[in-house]
Parts: structure tokens; sequence; C-alpha cells
């Protein structure tokens, strides 16, 4: 019998870019062990098209991309998530479902690039400075075994890679 993927949820308030970016992120830098998911409190009608043309541009899979809310992992039939990483502040400061098997949790500080005003070139530069900040923080996520951590040490240690690349 395999041992079954640790699940990491990411949210923001819209869900439609940052943690859609964390989300593939973890699902192709974490493949087999961990999987990633996304959702927001106030979820957008569809993903950022920037966020969608970064991840098109580094070759991601974007089909099943998709922005969905908190409430589909509080449902029953959600997979059991082990981990919540906020990647929003607005979502930090949300009060947040109650999730079921009380997973660890985290906080990652990131400025949100649809924000950003300016040319058409100064706002992709936004998202690929995200993608990049968030793919050194996943990168660090799945060296961590959590399997040997407690859940209050696990979620120190994944803050903690939140606060070394801000």
């Amino acid at each position: 019998m395999t041992e079954r993927a640790y699940h990491v949820l990411f949210l923001c308030t819209g869900n439609s870019a940052r943690s859609i970016l964390a989300e593939a992120l973890l699902e192709r830098i974490g493949a087999p062990r961990y999987r990633g998911f996304s959702a927001g409190s106030h979820p957008k009608a569809k993903p950022h098209p920037a966020a969608i043309a970064t991840l098109g541009a580094k070759g991601f899979d974007i089909s099943g991309l998709r922005s969905k809310s908190w409430d589909e992992f509080v449902a029953p039939g959600a997979p059991d998530i082990d981990l919540v990483i906020t990647v929003c502040d607005n979502a930090a400061n949300e009060s947040c479902p109650i999730w079921p098997g009380s997973p660890a949790k985290a906080h990652w500080s990131h400025v949100d690039p649809a924000a950003t005003i300016g040319s058409a070139a100064e706002r992709r530069d936004a998202f690929e400075a995200i993608y990049e900040k968030l793919a050194t923080q996943v990168e660090a996520l799945v060296r961590l075994d959590p399997a040997n951590l407690r859940d209050e040490e696990l979620a120190q240690a994944v803050a903690k890679i939140g606060s070394v690349n801000r």
C-alpha cells in the first residue's frame, strides 16, 4: 500500500493569481509526495489571464486550473487537507472555515500582481516576480518531511519559508 500524498491548500481572497501559481508550482515540483490545491474566500470568475500566461509560458498544463471557493474544501468528499498556506494578507486576516482534520496553518505574504498598474511589460514582470518567489518557497516546502514534524513544528517551518523570501 502506498502512502497518500501530502495535501497543501493555498488560499487567497480571489484565487486568481498567487494561489493559482502556488497550486501549479506544487503540483509540478512536489509530485508525487505533495498535491497542491488552491481556493479563495471570494473567488473571481476565473484565474487572472496573466497568471495563466505566466504558467503557460513555462510549460505548465493550465487546462484544469480554475478559481474556486474555499467552501469546496470543507464539503463532503473534498480532499483531506494537511496544510493550509495563505498567500495574501487579506486571506490571512479573514475568518477561515473550520477545516476537517485540523490541518497545520502558515502564511506567506505576497503583494497581488493583479493590482499592478503600469505597462503590459510591468504587469508581466509583476507576475513573473511573484512566480519566482513562490517557486523558491515551494522548492523549500517540498524539502520538508511533514511525516517527521509535529503540526506546530511544520507550521513554524513553513512560516519561516514565507518570511525568508519577502
